[in-house]
Order: C-alpha cells, then sequence, then structure tokens
C-alpha cells in the first residue's frame, strides 16, 4: 500500500494531522504538550539508570504513558482512521485490478555513459533514543549532518585527518553535546538553544533561553584546516574544547 501511496497524498494527511494537533493544543487540551514532554522526560530518565530498580520503573511508566497519550490525541485518531480508509481502497483496487505478472526478456542495452559514485559511510546516524560517540581508534572522516532525539552526542576530532574545510551539523532535541577539537584547526561556531548552557573554548555562557550565539576563532577565515560546527538543542548544553 504504502508503494502506491503518493507524496501529495501523505503530505496532505500529515498537513491535516499538524493541524488537529495545533487546534487541540489551543481549544481543547492545553497541557497536552506538557504531558508528552514530561512523559518524554520520564522514560529518557528510567533509559538512561536502566540497571537500577527504580529506572525501569521510570521507562516503562513513562513509555506506557506517552503511548496512551499520543494514541488518545485527535490528529493520531485521524491517522489512524485514514490509513485504514486507505488500505481498504487499495484492497478494493487490487480486487477489481489485480496485479499481473508477464515474464519478458531485457534486451542487452550498451552502457550508459553514467557517473559513477561513492556510497559514504556517516559517521553518526539519525537516532531517536541513545548517546552516540566517534570512533576511539582513528577513522575516515566525512561530515556530519544529523537529527537526534534523546541522549549525548559526543565527536573526537583527534582521532581522523580533517579535510580543509569540515562541517558539523546537529539538530538536537534533549541532551548534550560535547565536540572536540585538535589545536591546530581553525573553528566557527553557530549554536542556538531553548534552554541549557553553552561552553565554547573556554567561554562561557551560563544561560541560553530561546538564544543563539556565534563565535569564530582568530585565524579562521585564513587558515587551513577549519571546522564550522552548526548546532541546535532544544534543552541541552554544548561543548567545544580543544584536546
Amino acid at each position: 500500500m504504502f508503494q502506491r501511496l503518493s507524496t501529495d497524498t501523505f503530505n496532505t494527511i500529515l498537513i491535516i494531522g499538524i493541524l488537529l494537533v495545533i487546534l487541540e493544543v489551543v481549544f481543547f487540551n492545553g497541557w497536552l504538550i506538557f504531558s508528552v514532554l514530561i512523559n518524554a522526560v520520564i522514560a529518557f530518565l528510567g533509559w538512561k539508570n536502566f540497571k537500577r530498580v527504580w529506572g525501569k520503573v521510570f521507562f516503562f511508566i513513562g513509555v506506557i504513558s506517552l503511548f496512551f497519550t499520543i494514541l488518545n490525541m485527535i490528529a493520531v485518531r485521524f491517522i489512524i482512521v485514514a490509513g485504514l480508509i486507505l488500505f481498504f481502497m487499495d484492497y478494493q483496487r487490487m480486487k477489481k485490478d489485480p496485479l499481473s505478472y508477464t515474464p519478458y526478456f531485457v534486451q542487452p542495452k550498451e552502457p550508459l555513459d553514467e557517473e559513477p559514485l561513492v556510497k559514504v559511510e556517516p559517521l553518526l546516524q539519525n537516532r531517536l533514543f541513545g548517546d552516540q560517540y566517534t570512533s576511539r581508534s582513528s577513522y575516515r572522516w566525512t561530515d556530519v549532518n544529523i537529527h537526534s532525539g534523546f541522549g549525548d552526542r559526543v565527536l573526537d576530532l583527534s582521532n581522523t585527518v580533517l579535510p580543509e574545510q569540515a562541517d558539523i551539523s546537529i539538530r538536537h532535541f534533549i541532551g548534550n553535546v560535547v565536540i572536540y577539537v585538535p589545536y591546530e584547526v581553525e573553528v566557527s561556531i553557530h549554536h542556538s538553544s531553548i534552554f541549557g548552557r553553552a561552553t565554547i573554548l573556554g567561554e562561557h555562557q551560563e544561560k541560553l533561553l530561546n538564544d543563539t550565539i556565534s563565535f569564530h576563532t582568530e585565524y579562521y577565515d585564513t587558515l587551513h584546516p577549519r571546522v564550522k560546527i552548526v548546532t541546535s538543542i532544544i534543552s541541552g548544553d554544548l561543548e567545544v574544547k580543544r584536546i
């Protein structure tokens, strides 16, 4: 079914779902966002301390409460109903016009003049839960561009050889981001945060409340190698330090 679902249909369902969330929060259930955030934080604290008994209790309470809170949302009910309707329509369409497969032989074609591509494995993956670290041994550098949910993200740039220009872009929900930069590397940092703190090469920003800060080293525009860091955190601390 999902293979036949067009992007426009999916986007329409998604937009209606977002509008329903906004209407529910504004007119019917103003505490919905706080309930989701509180349950998510409880689940995260439990996951971080899962080896302890109270951690397991917190985790399961948070996950179960979060599940039923989301399930009771009007938007989620709409998406479930829309999915069932689309499934039923697709089933009826398949009954009327079933798929048929006819074997055929492919004639050999002349090789196309295609440009070869090399797949590059990212250093960090988009991950909702859990901490992530770069390798503690030597690794090959690739630019970082990720979205992440809960947990800490730690990048150690001393275990790789940086190109003349390296880019790091991290958009994070809840947790800390720590980046270790070698002394001979020039740095530019652009950081935005809803709630948190930042320590950038010895410069301390104790309170960031819906704020944006930007720094760069003295010779960033003229010397290489250099790294451009762009981070955005809903709630958490950023630390950029020399190693």
